[in-house]
């Protein structure tokens, strides 16, 4: 598995005990004393990092290559999932999947963005950069969630919609200024969710939602950190004091009232558990799917126009 810079002191740790391990099997000693040790310093090893981590560390979390994607996430908290493809106008986006599905008994539309692992499975998703297509088509099967009254559930995990020619030809800046306007408009219940990188416009683009959750360790914002240190100190060996100064990770975007809710993650990120990330995430997820289906349409309208009148609002003196 990829280690990441900050993790080597738990993975050296790691090493120290499989020898530990090793040891006393092969030469039949008992060093159940030692390892007890080594396993104690290890679990706090592993809780000193992950409990002080900074946005920029969470940043490369959030990026990992063996993190769960959308299409892990449909797989294991949904059932009964049937893909839809094409937005009726140009054709089929890979890096934005969706249809119908059910969580837990209740049928739902589910769309996200999706990445690949490997060399292949990127080109096909396009790196999770979704196309004008894409966005079309995720409007369009949001307006089939509204004609048969499902709950619309997005995943959001690209580092932005993609800049290439062919996609302003198609026009991209339509397309996501579109699903904007008609997200807003949406009779129906919308859960956004943020599983990894939640990159400006192409994240916003399926992230207009009465409640906008993210995972522990994922992050939101209107540019990666690489681009705003490329802007404001001309490199990006600035990155991890961008990340401090842009607030764009959950726990600061809770606070900032841009976020409804955080969904934790196991111990060292939703990569060391698949299984246990998506068992949070469809606590969460049916948790709110209950609470706004309890609401009348009009009350469904007017919180989700008052949630995002809200965001910038001056509260200070004149």
């Amino acid at each position: 598995m990829q280690l990441l810079e900050f993790e080597k002191p738990a993975a050296e740790l790691e090493r120290e005990l499989e020898k530990l391990r090793t040891k006393s099997a092969s030469q039949n000693c008992d060093l159940s004393a030692e390892i007890a040790i080594m396993e104690s310093k290890l679990a706090e090893t592993r809780a000193a990092i992950y409990r002080n981590l900074t946005p920029w560390q969470r940043v490369q979390i959030a990026r990992h290559t063996k993190r769960p994607f959308m299409l892990d996430y449909v797989s294991l908290a949904f059932t009964d999932f049937c893909e839809l493809h094409g937005d009726r106008h140009i054709g089929d986006d890979a890096s934005m999947p969706g249809g119908f599905a059910r969580i837990d008994g209740q049928r739902v539309i589910v769309i996200g963005h999706q990445k690949g692992r490997d060399t292949k499975e990127n080109l096909k998703r396009n790196f999770g950069s979704a196309h004008p297509e894409g966005y079309r088509k995720a409007m369009r099967l949001m307006k089939t969630a509204e004609k048969f009254g499902l709950p619309v559930i997005t995943m959001i995990d690209t580092p932005g919609a993609f800049p290439g020619i062919g996609a302003e030809e198609r026009n991209i800046a339509e397309a996501i200024a579109y699903n904007l306007r008609e997200m807003m408009l949406l009779k129906v219940p919308v859960i956004a969710i943020v599983l990894g990188e939640g990159g400006s416009g192409g994240a916003l683009g399926i992230g207009v939602a009465d409640r906008v959750i993210m995972l522990e360790n994922a992050y939101y914002s209107v540019i990666s950190p690489e681009g705003c240190a490329a802007i404001l100190w001309k490199h990006r060996k600035h990155a991890p004091e961008a990340a401090e100064a842009m607030k764009l990770v959950a726990p600061d975007l809770m606070k900032l009232g841009l976020i409804d809710d955080v969904i934790p993650e196991p111990t060292g990120g939703a990569h060391h558990d698949h299984q246990a990330s998506a068992d949070a995430f469809k606590e969460k997820v049916l948790a709110h799917i209950a609470e706004l289906s309890a609401l009348t349409t009009a009350d469904l309208l007017e919180n989700r126009y008052q949630k995002f009148r809200r965001f910038g609002e001056w509260q200070g003196k004149a």
